[in-house]
């Protein structure tokens, strides 16, 4: 028997209907529906009646009863109770495309065992689950969908954890069109958003912690999907799962399939947002007033540009872990962003398609595949922002970096510095190495910084920093260090006067 396993929750996700035209509702119909749904399953799991489809007037109704999937279980490893059948409609439209529409509830219960023969018990509810769509046989996916689930509660509790989470609401929202320039290629937008977010977790082997967030909101979207390709790809896997290796016929099919996929997408993006952070364990609390994650991969095929960042604004930390003196210099607020540009994806696909898939992907044709990712190996990373800010710094650094794959050493560097109050900055400093010496150098450190700086409009320091490939490195044009060794360190007039002053301003005292 060939096994074609899939998940019962991406059954309907991978292969719903195959058409939706001039379709008459009754049993025939049900029955086609059925087998459609069932057909990559393996053999006992299709003939176990787990899904039945019936007329209901102008839609279907397909009914998944999931403990019949149980039955053969041993009961000493695994219970469930509280697993009721659950309904979705299916209604057929003349173009070709079904309405998908759901309302149930989920509230179970049980215990199962792990490999080491302990316990854990389980309880799952959600009170509401709502959900409709428009579902597309020829990609099998949904075109558009919007889903709300009220109130959900996980509990389990085994002998060494215990785990209580709840989510108050969450909401979903999916739509799509198709890509400009008709090649069958589909834009989706998809957002998310979940309030009233709470887990606690503890263990024997851990003290007791709570996280919490008033509200996570996801917005993502994907231009020029080849959703049918990827169907296809998805497909031949399923039927060819079984196969230790593949023909030559089937490895050109699959690679003609990949092939038309290429590229994957023009754009894809997602966005995070946490509101109300908040983690709290016996060693104290800490969390943010918001934090942000953002990822983005867009641009022709081959010169895409891949960008993250990650940002958090008011930072809080309160805990005895953090003596008073340090809490100033612990940021309140940053910001990270990242981007890589330049890949070829039109070249790694070109030479993805050359590789023998049952070659099993041997290194040296990965590192060709990077150089072809990466133009010939060369690779820049930018720094469109990177800042920190607390009660005693405020810094911002954006720049770039140039190097390559197969090499750590190669590289350059351009970036610019700005630092704002940094007198501030150095008097926090003097007065902490007060009682900590050893920060007298990054004191020293600082205001030998400070004597290379230049002063912009708004008044902050400024830093042009620059590092050549052969190793020198210049700030603000003052070559610091040469291709052999240390350049020409002079200092503009008056610089050197500010430094000795910086340095007498506030001495720190010596430890005996």
């Amino acid at each position: 028997m060939r096994l074609k396993l899939v998940t019962a929750t991406s059954l309907l996700a991978l292969c719903v209907f195959t058409t939706a035209e001039a379709v008459e509702i009754n049993q025939d119909g049900a029955n086609t529906v059925r087998d459609t749904l069932t057909k990559l399953l393996p053999d006992d799991l299709a003939k176990s009646d787990f899904i039945t489809v019936n007329p209901a007037g102008t839609r279907y109704e397909i009914i998944y009863d999931l403990a019949k999937l149980l039955a053969k279980v041993d009961p000493a490893t695994f219970t469930i109770n509280g697993l009721t059948p659950f309904s979705t409609f299916a209604t057929p439209l003349d173009n070709g495309l079904w309405n998908i529409e759901g309302d149930d509830r989920f509230n179970v219960s049980g215990h199962f065992k792990d490999p080491d023969q302990k316990t854990t018990n389980f309880t799952y509810s959600i009170a509401s689950i709502v959900y409709s769509g428009v579902f597309d046989p020829a990609i099998s996916y949904l075109r558009s969908g919007t889903f709300a689930v009220k109130d959900v509660k996980v509990a389990s509790k085994s002998e060494t954890e215990e785990v209580h989470a709840a989510i108050a609401s969450m909401d979903q929202k999916l739509s799509s069109t198709d890509s400009a320039g008709g090649n069958g290629r589909i834009d989706f937008v998809g957002s998310a958003s979940m309030s009233g977010f709470v887990e606690q977790v503890s263990g024997l082997q851990m003290p007791p912690i709570e996280i919490r967030a008033g509200s996570i909101n996801v917005d993502a979207k994907v231009n020029g999907l080849p959703a049918k390709q990827i169907r296809d790809v998805v497909f031949f896997v399923l039927d060819h799962a079984d196969e230790k290796e593949l023909s030559p016929e089937n490895t050109d099919k699959i690679k003609t399939i990949a092939k038309e996929a290429f590229p994957l997408l023009t754009l894809f993006s997602e966005t995070i947002g946490v509101n109300d952070l908040s983690v709290t364990n016996e060693m104290g609390k800490g969390g943010a007033k918001a934090f942000n994650y953002n990822l983005a991969i867009e641009g022709p095929s081959d010169a895409m540009r891949f960008g993250f960042g990650m940002n958090a604004q008011e930072i809080s930390l309160d805990t005895p872990l953090m003596p008073a003196k340090y809490a100033p210099f612990m940021p309140t607020n940053f910001d990270i962003q990242l981007a890589v540009p330049n890949l070829d994806f039109a070249s790694f696909g070109d030479a993805l398609m050359k590789l023998d898939v049952n070659d099993g992907a041997p290194k040296k044709a990965g590192e060709e595949m990077a150089k072809k990712l990466f133009r010939d190996g060369g690779v820049a990373i930018d720094f469109p922002k990177i800042s920190a800010k607390s009660q005693v710094y405020d810094v911002d650094m954006t720049g770039r970096m140039e190097g390559r794959v197969d090499t750590e050493k190669d590289y350059s560097l351009e970036a610019i510095i700005l630092a704002r109050d940094l007198d501030k900055t150095i008097a926090a400093v003097q007065e902490l190495a007060k009682t900590d010496p050893d920060l007298n150098q990054v004191s020293f450190g600082i205001m030998m910084a400070k004597g290379f700086a230049k002063t912009d409009p708004d008044g902050r320091s400024r830093w042009d920093i620059s590092v050549s490939r052969d190793g020198s490195v210049a700030v603000n044009g003052q070559q610091i260090k040469g291709p052999d060794g240390p350049g020409d360190q002079g200092l503009e007039p008056g610089q050197e006067q500010e430094l000795d002053q910086g340095q007498d301003a506030e001495p720190a005292p010596q430890q005996p």
